[in-house]
C-alpha cells in the first residue's frame, strides 16, 4: 500500500494517486526521483517547492520537494519530486586543505542548508585540493573517488528520508535476494569495452624540477589477451604516484559484468549502493553472490509492487 502525502508549509494533504508511483534511484551523481500522477483538488493546487513524503505501508522512504508538474489526461497532473541530493547539482568553487570526504560533506551541507544524517568516517585526509566551477555533486564524488583509491573502500552518498547519509558498502549488504522463482526478465553482459583498464599512467606535477612526473603499473597476461587499455590519471603533488598506480589497477584491470534484472518482488530496502545477493544460473556460469546495485526503479501499480534493478560486479564475480 503506497501512500503518498504533500505540504505547503502550512497544511497537509494526501492527494489521490491514480496510475503508476516510480521511486528512482542511482547510485551516484543522480538525486532519488519520486514520480506519480493526482487527481486535481482545486482546494489544494500544488505547487514546485511542496514538500512530499511517501510510505510503503508504514515505512517512510521518501522525503523530496516538487520539482515538476505537468498535465495530461484531464483533471490529472503528472508530479516529479526529487530527494535532497537534487540541490547538489547546484555549482560552485571550492579549495579546501586537510579534510576527508565526510567533511567535504559536512561543508558543502553547511553551505547550502541541507540536512545531514549519519555519515561514514571516510578517514582518508586529502591534503589539498582545488575545485573550480564543479558541481556540489562532482566535488564530492572526486573526494570519495580519491578515497577509494587510497584505501580501496567504497562509500555510496544518499539521502534517507531527508537526511543525507554517507555509508561504506561493506555494511550495505541485503538479506535477501534474486532467485529463479522471484525474476522476471534479465539481461546479462560481460565486457572490457566500459570501465576496463590493464594498464595505468599516473602522472604528477613536479615544482622541483617543472617537469611531470609519470608512474605506470600494468598486467602483461590481460595486455597480450586484450590489447593495451589505459587509464590515465593526474594526481596531486603529495600522492604516492606508484601507490595510486597500483591502487587503480586492482581496481579497473577486471571484465566488467551487468545484470539488469526486471520485475523483482519489491522491498524500499534496496537502493543504489546495496549489495544484493543473486542466484541465477547464467548459461556460461552459475552466480551465487553479491552484486552492486547501480540503479534500482520501485514501482507501485495497484496491488502489485515490482523492481526493476541493473547490478554491477567486478570483484563479487569469481
Amino acid at each position: 500500500m503506497i501512500t503518498i502525502w504533500i505540504d505547503d508549509g502550512t497544511r497537509t494533504f494526501q492527494p489521490v494517486t491514480t496510475g503508476k508511483v516510480t521511486w528512482t534511484l542511482e547510485r551516484q551523481g543522480v538525486p532519488g526521483k519520486l514520480t506519480f500522477s493526482v487527481l486535481l483538488d482545486t482546494e489544494f493546487p500544488i505547487q514546485e517547492g511542496y514538500r512530499v513524503c511517501a510510505f510503503c505501508d508504514d515505512t517512510a522512504f521518501f522525503y523530496g520537494f516538487v520539482f515538476e508538474k505537468g498535465w495530461g489526461k484531464e483533471k490529472e497532473m503528472d508530479i516529479t519530486a526529487y530527494d535532497q541530493l537534487r540541490y547538489l547539482k547546484n555549482k560552485d568553487t571550492y579549495c579546501y586543505v586537510n579534510k576527508t570526504a565526510t567533511d567535504v560533506i559536512r561543508m558543502i551541507a553547511d553551505d547550502f542548508n541541507l540536512s545531514v544524517g549519519e555519515l561514514a568516517d571516510t578517514k582518508f585526509v586529502i591534503a589539498e585540493r582545488q575545485e573550480p566551477d564543479k558541481t556540489l555533486f562532482d566535488i564530492i564524488l572526486m573526494a570519495l573517488t580519491m578515497t577509494t583509491i587510497a584505501i580501496k573502500e567504497m562509500f555510496v552518498l544518499y539521502d534517507d528520508y531527508g537526511k543525507l547519509t554517507l555509508k561504506n558498502i561493506a555494511d550495505m549488504r541485503l538479506d535477501i535476494g534474486i532467485w529463479p522463482d522471484t525474476a522476471g526478465d534479465y539481461d546479462y553482459s560481460s565486457s572490457i569495452d566500459g570501465d576496463t583498464y590493464n594498464q595505468i599512467k599516473v602522472a604528477i606535477d613536479n615544482e622541483k624540477t617543472g617537469k611531470r612526473d609519470i608512474y605506470i603499473a600494468k598486467h602483461s597476461e590481460n595486455i597480450n589477451a586484450w590489447g593495451v587499455l589505459q587509464y590515465y590519471h593526474k594526481a596531486e603533488k603529495d600522492d604516492n604516484g606508484q601507490a595510486v598506480a597500483d591502487s587503480l589497477l586492482l581496481q579497473y584491470n577486471r571484465k566488467t559484468k551487468k545484470l539488469s534484472v526486471k520485475n523483482v518482488i519489491g522491498d524500499v530496502r534496496v537502493r543504489a549502493g546495496c549489495l544484493f545477493p543473486v542466484f541465477l544460473n547464467l548459461g556460461e556460469k552459475k552466480l551465487s553472490n553479491y552484486m552492486l546495485v547501480e540503479k534500482v526503479s520501485h514501482t507501485w501499480e495497484g496491488n502489485k509492487y515490482l523492481m526493476d534493478l541493473t547490478l554491477k560486479g567486478r570483484e563479487m564475480f569469481g
